[in-house]
This record gives C-alpha cells, sequence and structure tokens, in this order.
C-alpha cells in the first residue's frame, strides 16, 4: 500500500449554529496532484485551515508522513513543510519579492541583516522555477500572476513539501495559467505533494491525479481523475445531475432601455456605444485589461466620464457617483466582491439592507425591521444563501456565498438594468446555474442585464448578444447563438485598425 504524506481521520469541526465538518477524511502522496472539490460551503476551506494549523479541530487525527501531530497551529504546520496559497494573495505590496519571501524570518548575521543571501537564495528558488522576476522588484509593481508565482517560490523557501492552493487561476489570463500548471507540473516531479483546490473543473485535466470530494462538511468520494468524468464529479459534489449547464430562457425583445453613446472615461474606456434592450442578456467578452471592468465603472459612476451620454429609457441621465446610477434603476454587482461589493464585518442582513435604506426607511430615517427581515429572508431564499443566520458577518462566508449576498441587495430594488462583472468568479457548479436562473428570471421580467465574464463558455452560453471589447474599445459584436470561441478571440486579439482592414469599417 502505498504510503501517505498527509492523513486526515474522523475530522469534526464546529461553528456556532453550524457543523462545517462531520468526520471528514483525507489523504495526500508525494509528487501528486489532488484535485479537492465541493460546493461552495462545502467545508473545503475549512479542512485545510485545520491542516496548516489556522483553525484548531474538534475532534480527530492528523499524520504527516507517518507522525500524529497534535496541537496543530501555523508555525508547527510550517515546520512540517505544510504552505498555503489562499485566492486573495497575502503580499505585502510596499515590499520587494525578496523582502516578501523572507517576511518573518529573515536572516541576520551579529544583529544585522544579510540582505545578500537572502537575495541569492530568493534569486535560486525564482530560477529553480524558471521565474524571471527580479528580487529587488516591488511586488506591488508586478502583475498578479507574478505575485501568485512569489508566493510559491515562498512556500519553497521554507522547504515546504505539502502545498495548498486556493484558486490559483481565478484572476489569471490563459498563458498566465499555462506558465501555472508548467510550475505545478515541475514541482510534482521534484517530489511535492499539491491540494488544487478550484471551481473550473475544465482545468483538472492538465495537471490531476485524484480527486477527493465533499459535499456539506462531509467526505463523499475520492476518485482517479482518468478513470472518471466531468458529469460524475459534478454529480458528486451536488448530489444530483445538472441537465443543463447553461440554462437559456427565450424571451421577445422589448424596447431599448440604455443607449451608452460615445463615452470615454480614461485609455480604458474610449468611444463606447452599446445598446440594451428590454428581456435581453449582453455579454461583454475580451481579455484581461480590454476595458471591460473600466466600462462598467464608468457607467455606474465609480470612474469620471470624460464625456459621452447615458440614456435610459429615453432620459438622459446624470451620473456622477454610484448614488446617481441606482437611484435612476442602473446597478452594479463588481468584480472584486470582498473589496467592491461587501463590508465584510458588517453582518449578511446589513449588507443586503445598505443599499437599500431608502426602501426601508420611513420618513424619519429609521429602519423598518420588518421590512428588512422580509428583504433578507427573500434574498437568501431566492439565491440559496448557505448561512447559520443572517447576522453573521458576511466574511464569514464561502466565497460563492458572498458572491450570491452582492447579488442578492439588488433583488429589492425596482433596478431598470442590472450589470454583472464576473458574477460567477470563484463559485462552484450549483451556484453559477443559480446566477444563472436569476439573470434569466430578470430578463423575463424585462429588466435589461450587461454581463462581463472572462470565460467565453459561459458569456456564450448565457448572453443573447455579445460584445468583444479589446485594448479599451468594442470591436466586433455577435449573435451569441452564431458566436464561436475562434470568432470572440479575433475581436478580442485586435486594434481597431486591424480590424477596418478585415471588415472596411473605416469609423
Amino acid at each position: 500500500m502505498e504510503e501517505y504524506i498527509v492523513e486526515l481521520e474522523h475530522i469534526t469541526k464546529e461553528f456556532p449554529g453550524v457543523k462545517a465538518l462531520d468526520d471528514v477524511k483525507f489523504n495526500l502522496k508525494s509528487g501528486e496532484v489532488l484535485a479537492f472539490l465541493g460546493e461552495n460551503g462545502a467545508g473545503k476551506s475549512t479542512l485545510m485551515k485545520i491542516l496548516s494549523g489556522v483553525y484548531t479541530k474538534d475532534e480527530g487525527i492528523i499524520k504527516i508522513a507517518g507522525e500524529v501531530v497534535e496541537n496543530m497551529n501555523p508555525n508547527k504546520a510550517k515546520d512540517l513543510g505544510v504552505a498555503i496559497i489562499h485566492q486573495e494573495l497575502n503580499m505585502c505590496s510596499h515590499l520587494s519579492v525578496v523582502e516578501n519571501i523572507f517576511l518573518g524570518r529573515e536572516k541576520t548575521k551579529s544583529g544585522v541583516l544579510s540582505n545578500k543571501e537572502m537575495y541569492k537564495e530568493a534569486q535560486d528558488v525564482l530560477s529553480r522555477l524558471r521565474i524571471d522576476i527580479d528580487p529587488d522588484t516591488v511586488v506591488g509593481d508586478l502583475a498578479v500572476s507574478k505575485q501568485q508565482m512569489v508566493e510559491i517560490a515562498k512556500a519553497l523557501s521554507t522547504d515546504a513539501r505539502i502545498l495548498i492552493m486556493d484558486e490559483p487561476t481565478s484572476a489569471l489570463t490563459s498563458s498566465e495559467i499555462e506558465e501555472l500548471f508548467r510550475i505545478i507540473n515541475q514541482l510534482k516531479q521534484e517530489g511535492c505533494a499539491i491540494v488544487y483546490i478550484s471551481h473550473r473543473l475544465e482545468e483538472l485535466k492538465h495537471i490531476t491525479d485524484r480527486i477527493i470530494i465533499l459535499r456539506d462538511g462531509q467526505y463523499v468520494a475520492t476518485l482517479d481523475f482518468d478513470r472518471t468524468n466531468m458529469d460524475e464529479i459534478v454529480s458528486y459534489m451536488i448530489g444530483r445531475e445538472i441537465k443543463e449547464k447553461f440554462p437559456r430562457v427565450s424571451c421577445e425583445k422589448g424596447k431599448k432601455i440604455l443607449e451608452i453613446k460615445n463615452l470615454n472615461a480614461g485609455p480604458m474606456v474610449q468611444n463606447i456605444n452599446i445598446d440594451l434592450y428590454e428581456g435581453e442578456i449582453v455579454g461583454i467578452a475580451g481579455l484581461m485589461g480590454a476595458g471591460r471592468t473600466e466600462t462598467t465603472r464608468a457607467i455606474f459612476g465609480i470612474d469620471s466620464k470624460e464625456s459621452g451620454e447615458i440614456i435610459l429609457k429615453g432620459k438622459t441621465l446624470r451620473i456622477h457617483k454610484p448614488e446617481d446610477a441606482i437611484k435612476e434603476g442602473i446597478v452594479l454587482a463588481p468584480e472584486d466582491r470582498k473589496k467592491d461589493g461587501l463590508c465584510t464585518k458588517l453582518s449578511i442582513a446589513d449588507n443586503i439592507a445598505l443599499p437599500n435604506l431608502d426602501i426601508l426607511c420611513n420618513k424619519l430615517g429609521i429602519v423598518n425591521m420588518k421590512k428588512q427581515k422580509n428583504m433578507v429572508d427573500k434574498a437568501v431564499l431566492d439565491l440559496k444563501i448557505k448561512l447559520a443566520n443572517a447576522d453573521s458577518d458576511s466574511g464569514s462566508l464561502s466565497g460563492g456565498n458572498q458572491q450570491k449576498v452582492v447579488v442578492g441587495k439588488w433583488l429589492a430594488r425596482n433596478s431598470k438594468v442590472v450589470i454583472f462583472d464576473e458574477p460567477t468568479r470563484g463559485i462552484d457548479v450549483a451556484a453559477k446555474v443559480e446566477i444563472y436562473n436569476l439573470m434569466n428570471e430578470l430578463k423575463k421580467n424585462g429588466i435589461g442585464v450587461l454581463f462581463v465574464s472572462s470565460e467565453m463558455p459561459e458569456v456564450m452560453g448565457i448572453s443573447d448578444r455579445i460584445l468583444v471589447m479589446c485594448d479599451g474599445q468594442i470591436t466586433g459584436e455577435l449573435m451569441a447563438a452564431e458566436a464561436t470561441q475562434e470568432q470572440i478571440l479575433k475581436y478580442a486579439t485586435q486594434f481597431k485598425i486591424k480590424l477596418a482592414k478585415t471588415t472596411g469599417d473605416k469609423r
């Protein structure tokens, strides 16, 4: 029988009102990539925090390299070779690469920092991974993908032999993902044991050896990747078969609800023209850095416009700040839910109520608590938000449930246009379908939906029309039913002048 470097047996963990893990088992071999899967709230992050010493187990046994480990804590986990790279990177952006790699364990000689020694060791580990970064570079000046490579280098510099990666590709481009997979496969060949947590199931074929699945805090199955298929994996994850990955509803196209004319807002929003009709979903596709998010921010009033018009149902709007857009009926579920969409220290109920105080308060400014409870209960029910109670901090929710709260706070408003920026990033298959169904409900109710996504199958599967952006401009428009990934990619990688040559468009 092959030995495991990690064995977790009968692990149980409870939080107030929630049994996060119930008699869970987990094992990991050296030199393998184990995909650790489950819906949001299944208990994956909780179990990995127990393995890395962040949480203390209530019951169960932890074994590392065959030895039982008692009283696991972060320092002990680090000494045992366990390292975790979180979805939200944990770097000090104002410090250099080498300073981040050795933060908290600086090398000294006679009480003086050994800068040359640390620089050489940082350079050695970066070279080992074939990462071309100067150790003196300030981390904040690096792209997110490079910051992630620094996190991996930092882990390896501590002689990590068990590496946990939580949603590592959520903010990476296709080429950056390929580079990450190269490094993962290199580490695997060197004998490193890797736990890979991701909701992008299509990635698994490039790196995965085995799969362990949790559901509702319980162990479900261990699968050999080459002996299973995606339908079986999804069925284990959610306990049922998803018959339609991208549910689509047909609606009669109504009147023009939103018109964006010649919108300019900095170098990434150049002469943007968008028409949106009642009862349709318009997807905005493009590569990272194309200007999609910047366009949504300009429409919503976060970023200042230089010129252009926003016309809602024939009325030209004066939007200078988000409050103006919200009052007119244009709302945004932003890309970065933690930074821009949630107050993580406030309760779930408060987050849902916060942008709706004009609806919930009486003339004296006092919140009607019964109205608030009804609003919150409806959002929780409609979106199937998993929570202990609505008074819990929103920061305690899983990533997918946080996204649902961001979306749910707009449900009570009489919104005319809803803009979704990467609404399914970091959430599981079943939760994605719930978000798609929500979009379809809005569409059926005559509400215009503008939808930014980096996932081409998603934007093709849910949209009615697709706008493609490149370098701050709209370079193509396609009907989703007729679009191909090749067509979208062509528009997403061409400058306006190149596009004009191929299409005869001389604008």
